[in-house]
């Protein structure tokens, strides 16, 4: 006799059959059984999980295919303003739940699926853009291999390539018919009252790969566009006359070089000319279609072109300033090609432009050698240079004796061989800019581009990050999901806000039983995770202690070493005392080529291989660093977190969206005043987080008196003996010297100040440990999340940058298929 189904089962079975209806359950096994049967040529005698998760997406494929034709042929028809979010950092991953979730498809198959592939940067504002209904592109490079695959051998990181394509990619389209031509090198051809030409350029071509994004639980799929590099057939053949036709063939790869890695982002500038290369390949490869688009969108078609319309049908988002050679080329083409007037094409251009700040360290600012730039790009780099002058010419009518201001703010950098300040080109180019949290947004007008701001303080805005519930609650944590939706509804997914109502729940014990319930269930079941990979016995009933993001010097992964080894040091000294038992879990990986970086990661294994082996310390304190952390990582980690860790030094993390994550999913934060933490608690009350350290203001101090370790280390006994520990090789007792650099780098060149917080980052994690058992504040936080969600960044960034509003599409729903315009 069949169990009865529990009422949140048939809630569920109900919600599910309203959506897709019993008939489309059938419909996707038919789908799924045809897609295994035809498209992967396989029986389930010999099916793998990967043909199944294949089979599967395959399916849900064929739902959106309709709708995106359809929503492409109402774009056309309706002729709304489009916008282009550009950037250098999406690279596509495993899409199945996301998109099963937005189609109302999720559950509504009983296939399982193995996790193939990898989970990539899949922007939350593309899904939200989506869901607002906004008429958007992303665009970006097909990488062959995305960020490496992190190996922790030995306690040191390995790098290993991520082929995350080698079986395929089943949800994007190969558009080789609107393959695109892009130059390189040659040089500029000048003649007397003549534009200049440029020529003998070397040919690149650009292959589209498009991927459908959907919105949640409507009918608009927009299109995510990734261009890959191919050689034309004509490419160094000019050898061919003199036989060397083999290695001409062999050099192909030269040209298609430029899609085959994702550079690391470390917040650290490096000038090499590959990456220059991919920055200006997706500019003009997008340009040209933006352009194309323009051109033959339904008014241009029927009358006269005129590009006096152009920003007010194209706003195209610069994402930092990697893709900030969109001005000078859309300069280029405008002028060069289209033969409009310098003022015209300027006035165009900085109406179509606006750029977003992501990081203040000065080491990440773009400044690319004007020798490059000449050599790669020299038409490019004259427009630069005529843009700098204009751009001069009115400082100096401003500020005629300020020959300081005008160093200060020109494009052209002297000092130290001449650079191009890509964020200067981005702000003199565009008609906005702007940080991506208040604090952030506020040390970019008051310090990094004070003149800027003063000069056009109307051109600065905030738009604070966001997250897409969708991924980050729906997907990775459904059994809170569930527990929201039952006793708010279900309004929350596209309007976050509506989670404030949970505050009237704050009190309501059975409430506060559930959510507990639910975190306790996602601990266990993350629990058993770890003790299978990493063959370490976990105490679920510890509090999980999570610090998971890229490991760089600002964000301090080692004071919360310091503080492993202070906790450590304690149970020694009183095995019997009280003490709140933790788990403690970082993770993240090092740019390979940071060896700071590096050394820290050795430097937390090394410690956890002392804590964990050792008796007297048993299931009160265990350290785990998680290997190769990453998107389908993180969704295991973040419902199963009850400490959020975000303690970068205070002026130093733009924004953050994993504070959002965590908070979300009901973990408390223990931070610095910083990035986004500023506002999630000036959201739930500075009271409900752990906040700590010095602020902006503090530390601006500091700087100027000067920052002396040596004082905090002779005050602070706990302090000494952990830096001593490490010092003496008490962690590394085959090599005492082992982490001689971090000594010195803490004692001697320390910009992030870790010792100077450390007493009080000390006392609040007691005062953490003390509260432990929070539930109530957990609530607290998730009904104080709803303004962190993406759709309410995007719908800022539509009305208050790009012009748009967001709607409600009235797409119809596909119905039988017809032509494509």
């Amino acid at each position: 006799m069949a169990t009865p189904l529990t009422d949140q089962e048939k809630r569920k079975q109900i919600s599910i059959r309203g959506i897709v209806g019993v008939e489309n359950v059938a419909e996707l096994k038919q789908g799924f059984n045809r897609h295994l049967h035809f498209t992967l040529v396989k029986d389930r005698n010999v099916a793998t999980p990967r043909d199944y998760y294949f089979a599967l997406a395959h399916t849900v494929r064929d739902h959106l295919v309709g709708r995106w034709i359809r929503t492409q042929q109402f774009y056309y028809e309706a002729d709304p303003k489009r916008v282009y979010y550009l950037s250098l950092e999406f690279y596509m991953g495993r899409a199945l739940q996301n998109t099963m979730i937005n189609l109302g498809l999720q559950n509504a198959s009983g296939v399982g699926y193995g996790g193939s592939g990898r989970d990539g940067r899949r922007s939350c504002f593309l899904d939200s853009m989506a869901t607002l209904g906004l008429a958007a592109y992303g665009y970006g490079i097909r990488y062959e291999y995305g960020i490496f695959n992190q190996k922790i051998k030995d306690g040191w990181q390995f790098e290993e390539a991520d082929d995350w394509l080698r079986y395929g990619n089943p949800w994007e389209k190969a558009r080789p018919e609107f393959m695109l031509p892009v130059h390189f090198y040659g040089r500029v051809e000048e003649e007397d009252g003549k534009e200049p030409k440029w020529v003998n350029t070397q040919v690149v071509l650009a292959m589209p790969y498009d991927t459908p994004i959907p919105g949640y639980m409507n009918n608009t799929v927009n299109t995510m566009r990734l261009w890959s590099a191919r050689a034309p057939n004509d490419f160094n053949l000019r050898d061919f006359n003199v036989g060397d036709y083999i290695q001409a063939v062999l050099d192909r790869n030269l040209a298609e070089n430029i899609s085959r890695v994702l550079y690391p982002n470390d917040n650290f500038f490096e000038g090499k000319e590959l990456r220059l290369k991919q920055e200006y390949f997706v500019v003009a490869a997008t340009l040209q279609d933006v352009i194309r688009r323009f051109k033959t969108s339904k008014k241009n078609c029927s009358g006269p072109l005129s590009f006096d319309s152009f920003p007010d049908k194209v706003a195209i988002q610069l994402n930092d300033t990697h893709p900030a050679m969109a001005i000078p080329e859309l300069m280029r083409i405008f002028v060069d090609i289209e033969k409009l007037d310098w003022d015209t094409a300027w006035n165009i251009t900085k109406q179509t432009f606006a750029y977003t700040n992501h990081t203040v360290l000065p080491e990440a600012l773009e400044r690319w050698p004007v020798e490059l730039m000449e050599r790669l790009l020299p038409r490019h780099l004259q427009i630069i240079y005529r843009i700098n002058q204009i751009h001069l010419d009115h400082i100096a009518s401003l500020f005629p004796d300020d020959m300081d201001r005008i160093r200060r703010m020109s494009l052209i950098e002297e000092e130290g061989g001449k650079r191009v300040n890509m964020a200067h080109l981005c702000i003199v180019g565009s008609h906005k800019v702007n940080g991506v949290a208040e604090i952030h947004s506020d040390i970019i007008k008051r310090d990094v581009f004070r003149d800027f701001s003063e000069l056009e303080p109307e051109k600065f805005q905030n738009k604070t990050n966001g997250i897409t519930p969708r991924r980050w609650l729906l997907l990775c944590n459904p059994g809170l999901a569930d527990l929201i939706a039952e006793a708010i509804g279900e309004d929350y997914v596209k309007d976050l806000n509506h989670l404030q109502k949970l505050n009237d729940l704050v009190d309501y014990d059975t409430f506060i039983r559930d959510v507990a319930k639910v975190k306790q269930d996602n601990k266990l079941k993350f629990a058993q995770y770890l003790e299978k990979v990493y063959n370490v016995d976990i105490n679920p009933a510890s509090m999980f202690d999570v610090h998971v993001k890229r490991i760089h010097e600002y964000k301090r992964q080692l004071l919360n070493c310091l503080h492993v080894i202070t906790m450590y040091n304690r149970i020694k000294r009183g095995p019997i005392k009280p003490f709140v038992p933790r788990t403690v879990i970082i993770g993240g990986k090092a740019a390979p080529g940071y060896h700071m970086a590096k050394m820290i990661i050795k430097l937390i294994t090394s410690v956890a291989d002392v804590v964990n082996n050792d008796p007297v310390i048993g299931r009160k304190l265990k350290v785990i660093y998680l290997e190769n952390y990453r998107v389908s990582l993180a969704e295991k980690v973040i419902p199963a977190t009850d400490l959020s860790e975000q303690i970068s030094t205070a002026g130093t993390e733009a924004s953050g969206t994993g504070n959002m994550k965590f908070m979300l999913n009901g973990a408390l934060t223990i931070g610095t005043m910083d990035g986004a933490n500023v506002e999630m608690a000036e959201e739930a009350g500075e009271e409900n987080l752990f906040i700590f350290g010095m602020r902006v203001e503090d530390v601006a101090e500091m700087d100027k008196e000067g920052y002396d370790a040596l004082q905090y280390y002779e005050s602070l006994p706990e302090l000494k003996q952990a830096v001593d520990q490490i010092k003496s090789g008490y962690f590394s007792p085959k090599q005492p010297e082992m982490f001689s650099d971090i000594i010195n780098m803490l004692f001697h060149h320390d910009r992030f100040k870790v010792f100077a917080d450390y007493e009080s980052y000390v006392k609040c994690q007691e005062r953490v440990s003390a509260l432990y058992k929070w539930t109530r504040v957990v609530i607290k936080n998730i009904a104080a999340s709803g303004k962190f969600s993406s759709d309410r960044s995007i719908k800022e960034y539509a009305t208050e940058i790009w012009g748009v509003e967001p709607t409600d599409l009235k797409i119809p729903p596909p119905s039988e298929p017809r032509e494509h315009k």
